[in-house]
């Protein structure tokens, strides 16, 4: 009797540690969608404000993009510090995790993420957030496409069927180009805008999707603490990238003269350039903690849903026309959503998987 009492004390106290650790691990993949979505969601609408209040300079809104990697390094310290004092090894406490072959695959990806930023920049430069926005709901099709092709991810007829939906509200949008460009861009500045738009969603499909591969073949225990280490290597090559662009764009020269003739102030302008490097860091964490968390394929669908909140505020905000096809294009491009996570929903219960089966389940 007292052996059965002890085995059942056991499976008690391993019953607690397996809740516990699903609720952190459930905690930390909200909060991270949390920041994904607020990114996401605000980040755009703040580029836009920067370029429809006066701002022209499409490589100085590339770099804002990145300019917020000292978040992550400030992260990454206060953690060391943390680590050291908690850590029975003190001030022998590694410094760092990250291994040459992590260092050398997040540099590509930084340089990538930095072309997708300059793509992103000049289509947000170019057209309404609505349009733009709606364009961007075709990341969802490039990540499943390229999370098939580079970490054999399932696609299903669900996801057939949203590619489908979310490339015909796509050639939607592109026949009303008429309709919806600004007056003083011709057609060819706003196709240029339209196709820029669509390889920035390119781009991003293949993005999470490598970045999710670089944890699988880490050959080493990938925390949360290395993901910030990624992102923070990741930011500063696509920040370098820009700055090459800066500099020979001469756009740090131009900025405190652009910053005297902002519609809404010199003080307002530095703040919009200062958020919309804050906000755009939210997105990076939130995307790399979310296919840290779950999948690249999760992190698309959390942008994805973020996309319609975005079109409306850009709508409220910015007053851009609405028109009927506009309105076709976002039915379409919610049923095709609508139809994703269905068939995520339908293989999760299913399969039934852990939620993060490869990972560890620390989080610092």
């Amino acid at each position: 009797m007292e052996m059965e009492s002890q085995v059942n004390v056991q499976h008690d106290l391993l019953d607690r540690e397996t809740r516990r650790k699903k609720i952190l691990r459930r905690s930390f993949l909200f909060f991270n969608c949390a920041l994904l979505g607020v990114g996401t969601t605000a980040a755009p609408l703040l580029v836009r404000l920067y370029f429809v209040r006066g701002g022209t300079r499409i490589w100085l809104s590339t770099w804002l993009q990145t300019a917020g990697f000292p978040i992550v390094f400030l992260s990454i310290l206060l953690s060391y510090f943390y680590r050291r004092k908690n850590s029975p090894e003190g001030s022998k406490a590694k410094p760092y995790f990250l291994t040459w072959g992590l260092f050398i695959a997040s540099v590509i990806i930084g340089v990538l993420g930095g072309v997708g930023n300059y793509l992103y920049a000049f289509g947000a430069g170019k057209l309404p957030v609505s349009t733009s926005t709606l364009l961007l709901s075709t990341q969802l099709v490039f990540v499943a496409g390229f999370a098939f092709i580079i970490v054999k991810q399932k696609v299903t007829s669900y996801t057939s069927n949203s590619v489908v939906l979310l490339t015909v509200a796509s050639l939607i949008l592109g026949l009303q180009a008429n309709g919806d460009r600004p007056n003083h861009e011709s057609n060819k500045t706003y196709y240029t805008g339209f196709f820029m738009t669509l390889g920035s969603a390119a781009v991003v499909g293949i993005y999470l999707p490598l970045i999710e591969l670089t944890y699988m073949k880490a050959n080493q225990n990938v925390t949360y603490y290395l993901v910030m280490e990624m992102q923070l290597v990741i930011s500063i090559f696509a920040n370098a990238f820009s700055t090459v662009g800066m500099l020979v764009n001469k756009d740090f020269q131009a900025i405190p003269k652009e910053a005297r003739e902002y519609e809404i102030g010199e003080a307002k302008y530095y703040l919009v350039l200062v958020m919309n490097a804050v906000l755009w860091q939210f997105y990076f964490l939130g995307a790399a903690g979310v296919v840290f968390s779950a999948s690249s394929l999760f992190s698309g669908i959390v942008m994805a849903v973020c996309l319609p909140i975005t079109e409306v505020l850009a709508v409220l905000f910015f007053h851009e026309d609405f028109k009927a096809e506009k309105g076709v294009a976002l039915a379409l491009s919610i049923w095709g959503f609508i139809s994703y996570f269905y068939g995520e929903f339908k293989q999760s219960k299913q399969e039934n998987p852990a939620l993060n089966p490869e990972h560890d389940d620390s989080t610092t």
